[in-house]
């Protein structure tokens, strides 16, 4: 949805020389913000010349432009060059900087460079597109050749886009990605992200150019904390990863961590990550709200690891990394085997999948999931008990209403045969909806 507002402004001639500002309010939850400007530039006089007339055109009047933004720092400036502009987090137009739009006052350079002697009206016209929720697939934990990988952030970013994936977090180990060192390329939006490597665990924290100012190294549980609460505080994402890896299990004591996700499908399927998606099904069946993430950990591509196997399904308001980061922290997410899996949605009213609401008698669940082959099995899960609620018949979606008989939670799963004589693995789990008691 657009809004558009026009603001007309006056340049006195005496104002000549001089750098103006005009504010305007950017409004909550913009995606996209474009802005146009127009005013008399040319005066044209008609001269009466032998058989004919000769239309005289002189420039009296020269604008710049330029943006401000909330926090004072400069956005953009392009002079007279242009006449429009259009900006958002992840692109911009040449002369502005990709910028988050952040509601609050910003403000419109208006360079008066040259101005006629009866002044100027300018007329600047301002579109806001607001944000609708998308569906993003992407990777949250990925090795480039920083650590252990073959590949630069850059042809990353490449790989992710040829695979089909909209977002991508680089997680090397213990060296941070940070925003100003990740490439820009259109189409897939880069997270800058560190996995915290440690002989008694390994987590990720995404969004934060620097989560602590120490070494990553700790030799005590106090300061292996020190490190979580640093992030924390600096607004990263804190994911507990592969609580079960092999050679690298989570041995810290996580009531003693502050942390928001929680892997629990790392790489392919495999007995460790069931173990981990039977850890997550404990706390969420001990009351504990605890969004599940899963990531590929991808270090180069062979016969049992790809890019985005397996990969995050996001239901985000927008592209940017802080509405996508906001999401996963929501559970506004599921996790697919591989970007070409499939797909659900689940709703309880306005709730999706990681948000709460009040039960009460006759509450259902909306279930939609597409993407099915022939012989996956649908599955809804709570505290209590796992139930076959659906198998496909063949390829094609399905769309089911169940009932939710108590408080609690429900969350779905898709389990598929993926090769002759081996038992069905998860092909898709998702984040619970959340059922609570008055």
């Amino acid at each position: 949805m657009e809004k558009h507002i026009q603001l007309e402004y006056f340049v006195p001639h005496e104002k000549e020389g001089h750098y103006l500002t005009l504010p305007f309010q950017m409004p909550e939850n913009i995606a996209e913000f474009s802005l146009s400007y127009h005013y008399q530039k040319d005066q044209v006089e008609p001269i009466q010349v032998e058989n004919g007339t000769f239309l005289s055109s002189r420039q009296i009047n020269i604008l710049d432009l330029g943006l401000v933004g909330p926090n004072g720092e400069q956005v953009g400036a392009s002079g007279s060059d242009k006449s429009a502009f259009t900006l958002s987090a992840l692109e911009a137009t040449p002369g502005y900087t990709p910028t988050l739009l952040t509601a609050g006052e910003w403000q419109i350079i208006v360079g008066a460079y040259k101005i006629a002697p009866e002044g100027v009206s300018v007329l600047y016209d301002l579109t806001f597109t607001a944000k609708s929720p998308l569906h993003l697939r992407g990777d949250i934990h990925t090795h480039t050749h920083a650590s252990d990988g073959v590949l630069s952030a850059s042809e990353l970013a490449v790989h992710a886009l040829r695979h089909g994936l909209d977002f991508l977090a680089i997680t090397d180990h213990n060296q941070i990605a940070k925003s100003d060192q990740l490439p820009r390329i259109a189409g897939i939006t880069l997270i800058p992200g560190v996995e915290w490597t440690h002989y008694q665990g390994h987590a990720n924290f995404l969004g934060t150019d620097q989560p602590y100012d120490e070494p990553f190294f700790t030799n005590t549980p106090e300061d292996a904390r020190s490190r979580f609460v640093s992030a924390r505080e600096r607004g990263a994402l804190i994911i507990i990863n592969h609580p079960f890896g092999e050679g690298c299990e989570f041995q810290f004591d996580l009531n003693q961590l502050t942390f928001d996700c929680m892997e629990i499908w790392n790489g392919p399927m495999r007995e460790s990550n069931l173990r981990a998606v039977g850890l997550w099904q404990s706390l969420l069946a001990s009351g504990k709200k605890i969004p599940a993430v899963g990531g590929s950990d991808y270090h180069r591509d062979n016969l049992f690891q790809i890019l985005g196997g397996p990969c995050m399904g996001v239901y985000a308001l927008s592209r940017s990394r802080e509405d996508i980061l906001s999401a996963l922290r929501a559970g506004h997410s599921y996790i697919t085997f591989a970007p070409q899996g499939p797909q659900v949605e689940i709703s309880a009213g306005d709730a999706i999948m990681g948000d709460s609401v009040n039960w009460q008698p006759g509450t259902y669940l909306s279930i939609s999931a597409q993407g099915l082959k022939n012989g996956d099995i649908l599955r809804a899960v709570t505290a209590q008990d796992s139930t076959d609620v659906f198998q496909a018949t063949s390829d094609g979606k399905v769309t089911l209403e169940i009932p939710i008989a108590a408080p609690g939670f429900m969350r779905i799963e898709i389990h598929r045969t993926f090769l002759p004589g081996i038992p069905p693995l998860p092909a898709l789990i998702s984040n619970p909806i959340y059922f609570d008691s008055d």
